[in-house]
């Protein structure tokens, strides 16, 4: 298999599945090294910004999408008789900060940083798919694990979690102090159980 007919399978798949495919799925079912299916992409990715496409090709950690370009929302949005999403609150945003900076964290470790109840907060960005469950904390209860999904990558039009801007001083000492208040406590128990 050439270049050329690597990167027309790679398109066709990444259409076809029109959420986020795994780089090593499209290795394994191409039989390609995931460096080859890399350097494809990338060629994909720069012929599509060269020609002006209205489809981009989107990188979120792992995996990789072929989306429409942000500036055709609006059109895409008309067409096909979408409704606008209606925007984040501020509470919204804090909690989806907490989890982003911090995960995977429970619900009690966002709502003791935050100093409020977060439960209908982490139900609507469970169902908006920013958050989702990653598990169980391994505690009395087994409280609920949450961290960010690929969805996420895609609103803030990052590629990973490294690429989210540093925390400023300020206010990092003091949510420094809230997470390691909380980060005890959570210690706390497990040595608790463990004796």
């Amino acid at each position: 298999m050439n270049a050329k007919s690597i990167q027309a399978a790679l398109e066709a798949i990444l259409f076809a599945a029109g959420e986020p495919v795994e780089i090593e799925r499209l290795s394994e079912v191409l039989n390609v090294e995931i460096e080859v299916i890399e350097q494809v992409l990338l060629n994909l990715s720069a012929e599509l910004d060269e020609r002006n496409s209205g489809i981009s090709l989107l990188k979120l950690d792992n995996k990789y999408q072929l989306a429409s370009r942000i500036e055709y929302a609006d059109l895409i949005r008309d067409t096909l008789e979408l409704r606008k999403n209606t925007p984040l609150s501020s509470a919204a945003f804090e909690v989806l900060a907490v989890i982003a900076y911090n995960q995977p964290v429970t619900k009690s470790f966002i709502e003791q940083v935050r100093g409020v109840d977060c439960s209908g907060v982490i139900n609507t960005l469970c169902q908006k798919k920013l958050i989702e469950e990653k598990g169980r904390l391994d505690l009395p209860g087994r409280p609920l694990l949450y961290g960010t999904t690929a969805e996420f990558l895609k609103c803030f039009s990052i590629s990973s979690l490294d690429e989210l801007p540093e925390l400023p001083e300020q206010e990092n000492t003091e949510n420094e102090e809230n997470v390691n208040i909380v980060q005890e406590s959570i210690e706390d128990i497990v040595n608790e159980n463990i004796e």
